[in-house]
């Protein structure tokens, strides 16, 4: 007889409903849950609901998550899912979407160094943006972007690597306009 692991003991349990199992599979994965929403979201009050609201989904689909599953590429295609609604869904989404005034007075390099990373992670598209996100801020592995993203491992990758090099090319093109 094969022994289960912790993990997927829990699973189980929580399919089951059990509440307390299913709080001790999501608890660890609720502090990268929310960076990954503000990194999609850019807007800390935005990214606690979208973490919330999936929070409530995982509870709900949890028989859909497959056995032998790992739960947080899973719960982050929900947290990324639930982020894309909630972009879609703000009507106050287009009063956000003015660009912000170019930065005029000398600042600390790396303060502007961020504003203008956030500015070219925004204008990015919302598939680009995830994969970024996930691997620069969440520091996943290109399997779990996969898994989280819906593409092969390959697939992954090429948007990996794709995003990254748009991403350097806007912020050279932000160099040059300084």
């Amino acid at each position: 007889m094969a022994t289960q692991s912790a993990s997927a003991i829990a699973v189980k349990a929580a399919k089951e409903g059990d509440e307390v199992a299913f709080q001790l599979l999501l608890e660890p994965l609720l502090g990268q849950a929310y960076r990954l929403a503000c990194g999609l979201l850019h807007d800390h009050q935005a990214a606690e609901d979208a973490v919330q609201e999936a929070a409530f989904n995982a509870w709900r689909k949890l028989p859909q998550l497959r056995e032998g599953s790992e739960m947080r590429p899973w719960f982050f295609a929900i947290v990324a899912n639930e982020c894309r609604s909630a972009t879609r869904s703000r009507w106050w989404s287009v009063i956000r979407a003015v660009v912000p005034e170019p930065i005029t007075q000398p600042q600390d390099e790396a303060i502007v160094a961020g504003v203008e990373l956030r500015q070219a992670l925004r204008a990015m598209d919302a598939d680009k943006r995830l994969v970024l996100v996930l691997h620069w801020y969440l520091d996943l592995p290109v399997k779990d972007i996969a898994a989280i993203t819906g593409l092969s491992i390959r697939g992954a990758e090429t948007r990996l690597l794709r995003a990254t090099n748009e991403l350097r090319k806007r912020m050279e093109a932000n160099r040059g306009r300084r």
